[in-house]
């Protein structure tokens, strides 16, 4: 852990990208280059800054493309079977939103299908969008847009709510009817799971990876500056 030196003024306009804010108190900091494991936190408030996340960079794009497909297989296939007195019923989480909407619960159906379907597919598609071109060392058309979306839609992405919901439905079931967990039920927890990883990367530090080497690292002091 390190505490880098706070209210640092940059020496020229092309510094203001080593600059940092505490999103908790707003003091002004200096970024400096951290060692593996190290964090970087605020004199004041003790909040976090920023972290030393190379490691996690690198595993990023393969675990968005991982959450990509079990999301596909979650939404494709049937979360639960039930069989009740011999007539076997299943469901997806489309078709749940269509029940929703079918017995007027449009606005629930909204709801669902925003933060189940909607905003975690549209994170990570735009995480995909950022990562391909990056791993060439190309800055993607819309960079500082595309991260303010992520940032926006991340909140609404409440898959493990929906992941409890249902588990708690199927324990309920099981004792009216004989329930059988699909493939998108075990998808959907692996899903959890991934995203879990996945979420804990802070999009803003993408910004960090676009930029060579050493750049993060506050110049040395030549004798005659000003301190």
């Amino acid at each position: 852990m390190t505490q880098p030196q706070p209210d640092a003024p940059p020496g020229a306009a092309q510094d203001f990208h080593r600059l940092v804010a505490c999103e908790y108190c707003d003091a002004l900091y200096e970024r400096t280059a951290l060692a593996p494991g190290e964090r970087a936190i605020c004199l004041r408030c003790g909040g976090a800054l920023y972290r030393e996340s190379s490691r996690a960079y690198r595993r990023l794009l393969p675990l968005v493309v991982t959450a990509l497909i079990l999301f596909l297989i979650s939404n494709l296939y049937p979360i639960v079977e039930m069989d009740l007195k011999g007539v076997r019923t299943e469901t997806t989480l489309w078709g749940a939103v269509q029940a929703l909407h079918a017995d007027h619960m449009t606005l629930v159906a909204l709801l669902v299908f925003g933060t189940t379907i909607l905003f975690p597919l549209s994170e990570m598609l735009m995480m995909c969008y950022l990562l391909i071109p990056m791993t060439q060392h190309r800055m993607p058309y819309g960079f500082d847009r595309i991260v303010r979306g992520i940032r926006q839609t991340r909140p609404w992405g409440m898959i493990e709510v929906f992941m409890i919901g249902v588990l708690v439905t199927v324990v309920k079931l099981s004792t009216m009817a004989q329930v059988i967990p699909g493939v998108a039920l075990w998808s959907f927890g692996a899903l959890v799971v991934v995203l879990a990883a996945m979420l804990s990367f802070d999009p803003r530090e993408l910004w960090h990876y676009l930029e060579p080497a050493g750049a993060d690292e506050a110049p040395a002091r030549r004798p005659g500056d000003a301190a």
